[in-house]
């Protein structure tokens, strides 16, 4: 069968693909991405200069290194003993930066990013198709609840068959051509049957709860990581209601996403929810729930992994990772925009985000929202 790379995070999902693999007859290599503080060890190669690709650490490291985590690289370390296989860490601190730099850009500029969408984009399925290559790998793997399918034009991207867990939508920004070289191995399944096969089997991250934070982001907030990171500027403000009353103020905009309720510093009497981020004022929106309904957007930055078929078709878009696909219209603008329309109200369209264009359960692509 054929080399694969998979990428391991530590957790039940990447953990059982890796066993799912072995059992197809695959020779799987597996790998931690790090992005923590770099050590002599990872970003040295034998003659002491810096390693140009993607470091590897000794095989089975025993170390732990701040990193993304040192307990889940741990975790990893060993599924892949418990299954035999080889396992590397990789040191992508300067990759990752890249990441880290987008976060904290959006956030100041009052926008929501996305940076799932663009670890995908850049190097689960970027840098790690060069890690592939230099290990005559065919193929990168993760444990993404998502699935391929073969069709006359080579192969689609497909929603996972746990709908509630699946990921296809931060899979959209891929580029195509590496459609034929991934493998998801547990998008075919049920979360609950990843968990039984892992408790099958032996693995002792069976019951090990999903990450519900950007892994960068160690406390889970993401404002303080942010300040801490945009220098001295200042992006403090007025919070203004929809009516133009000033109720507040706040001490950054990155502090604040569209749709958030919980947070907001000022209490009104009812639910009020941030509608619209100033960036030139540094003003913070809020309204009712009625003011985020949004019938229409444009995103810019396309990316198709399927051709529509026409400039203008009809579509499923998702404006959120953890959001409803909902009926719309789609049209190609030109080589790099799309306008979004919706049937009904859309609430919590946030600038900075992605909308995904489905057919059915076949993601055809989509842009970031403007």
């Amino acid at each position: 069968m054929a080399r694969v790379v998979l990428a391991m995070s530590g957790g039940v999902d990447s953990s059982v693909a890796a066993h799912l693999l072995l059992e197809q007859g695959h020779d799987v290599i597996g790998v931690f991405m790090r992005h923590g503080e770099e050590s002599a060890e990872s970003c040295e190669v034998n003659d002491g200069s810096s390693n140009p690709l993607l470091p590897l650490l000794q095989q089975r490291p025993d170390h732990k290194q701040g990193c993304c985590s040192a307990s889940d690289a741990e975790d990893a370390r060993r599924v892949a003993d418990r299954l035999d296989i080889p396992f590397y860490a990789l040191n992508l601190q300067k990759d990752f930066r890249r990441i880290v730099d987008y976060f904290v850009e959006e956030y100041t500029v009052g926008r929501t990013p996305n940076p799932c969408v663009m670890c995908n984009n850049w190097i689960k399925f970027g840098r790690l198709f060069d890690y592939a290559d230099s290990v005559n790998a065919e193929f990168v793997a993760t444990g993404h609840y998502a699935r391929l399918e073969s069709s006359e034009d080579g192969h689609e991207l497909c929603r996972g068959v746990d709908t509630s867990k699946d990921q296809s939508y931060v899979l959209f920004g891929i580029e195509r051509e590496y459609l034929t070289r991934m493998m998801l191995p547990v998008g075919g399944y049920k979360k609950t049957a990843i968990r039984e096969m892992a408790q099958g089997i032996g693995l002792r991250v069976a019951d090990k709860k999903d990450s519900q934070e950007i892994c960068f982001v160690t406390s889970g907030q993401h404002g303080e990581f942010v300040k801490a990171r945009r220098g001295g500027s200042d992006l403090s403000g007025n919070i203004v209601t929809t009516a133009g009353d000033i109720v507040g103020q706040h001490d950054g905009i990155e502090r604040f996403t569209i749709g958030q309720r919980k947070g907001l510093g000022v209490a009104l009497g009812e639910p009020h929810f941030v509608v619209k981020i100033e960036r030139e004022t540094q003003d913070v929106i809020i309204g009712k729930h009625e003011d985020l309904a949004c019938h229409e957007l444009t995103a810019n930055q396309t990316n198709w992994l399927r051709d529509p078929g026409s400039d203008t078709f009809q579509c499923l878009a998702q404006i959120r990772y953890n959001s409803q696909p909902v009926p719309a219209t789609a049209t190609i603008a030109g080589d790099d925009q799309l306008h979004v329309s919706f049937e009904q109200p859309c609430f919590g369209v946030a600038p900075g985000q992605a909308v995904v264009c489905f057919e059915g359960d076949t993601v055809l692509g989509g842009g970031w929202i403007q």
